[in-house]
């Protein structure tokens, strides 16, 4: 999603996935974010620090969602900082925004950029909230058998379960459109023109094409053409592992909040037994919205984040 320069949001209507019925057995794959493997890349970031100084303890980290980037969250990151006293971080995923472009895209090498990112800023006591396909990263990230216990205190989960299925063909029609742009290799002053009409066939909402086109560079020198600010080839290669999720059921003791809208159409009620199957101790709440829940309704959606971390505060020091 993108916040508009008026600090009203954006609502484009990108989603992973729609559902799938929980797999057959319940059991957890075993983790591999610690793998020499799996090598994760610095990310880049935007952060609050409070008045008090703060930038490790109870510190709030925020994860977009596709084609998203950090900028998403600066009016909420504010807010969040403002209400619960800590330091917000609000993260670029890999290959968005200024953050490295690197392969492969899938669940696992997200999730190891974000413990990357946690453990390199020495971030502790920490709620994790990530949206569409941050949402997936943060709970594959959740579910890594070697993560600390004492790391992640909640988790905050906008509009997306833990299924396996197909990325929606919104997405994949967003992407090809984007890479026919680029193919056209359009210069200025009127690349920007020609790339609204193009997303046109694909996408009437002005708000969504205007967050499709947020990334578009326009160089000023006719002797060069207009790019999209993230890497097209890797984004579109990796699709099915961004419809996909690395791990089967299996329980997981964090604190954990699933906010749901009520209109979209990419996660329904059989999705909630899958959520739950993984985090049984979780609790789900539903706003009157579609999928871009904390842009369509931000006061709420900040109240239902404030109060659940507010509550995990309360229940510790009973």
């Amino acid at each position: 999603m993108l916040q508009k320069a008026s600090a009203t949001i954006c609502v484009p209507r990108l989603a992973l996935n729609r559902t799938s019925p929980i797999p057959a057995g319940y059991k957890r794959k075993h983790s591999t974010l610690l793998n020499a493997s799996v090598k994760p890349v610095d990310l880049d970031y935007a952060e609050i620090i409070p008045p008090n100084g703060n930038k490790t303890q109870g510190a709030l980290v925020l994860l977009h969602g596709l084609l998203g980037f950090k900028r998403n969250w600066n009016t909420l990151s504010k807010t969040f900082s403002r209400d619960l006293g800590c330091p917000v971080y609000a993260v670029d995923m890999r290959n968005h925004g200024l953050s490295p472009h690197a392969k492969p895209m899938d669940y696992l090498h997200m999730a190891a950029d974000i413990l990357h990112f946690i453990k390199k800023l020495d971030l502790s006591d920490i709620s994790l909230l990530g949206h569409s396909m941050g949402g997936k990263a943060a709970m594959t990230l959740a579910l890594d058998d070697n993560l600390p216990a004492s790391l992640l205190k909640n988790l905050i989960i906008a509009d997306i379960s833990p299924t396996k299925g197909k990325v929606s063909r919104a997405s994949l029609s967003y992407i090809e459109t984007m890479r026919r742009i680029e193919a056209l290799k359009l210069t200025s002053p009127n690349a920007r023109k020609e790339a609204d009409r193009l997303l046109t066939e694909v996408e009437k909402d002005p708000s969504t094409r205007a967050f499709l086109l947020s990334t578009l560079i326009v160089p000023s020198s006719d002797s060069e053409y207009a790019r999209f600010g993230v890497p097209l080839d890797i984004l579109g290669d990796s699709i099915p592992e961004l419809g996909s999720f690395p791990y089967d059921p299996g329980e997981a003791t964090y604190r954990a909040i699933f906010t749901r809208s009520h209109r979209a159409r990419f996660v329904n009620d059989e999705n909630i037994p899958i959520f739950k199957g993984f985090f049984p101790n979780s609790r789900i709440e539903v706003l009157d919205t579609g999928h871009w829940v904390h842009a369509e309704r931000p006061d709420e959606f900040k109240n239902v984040v404030v109060n659940f971390i507010r509550s995990s505060k309360t229940t510790s020091e009973a």
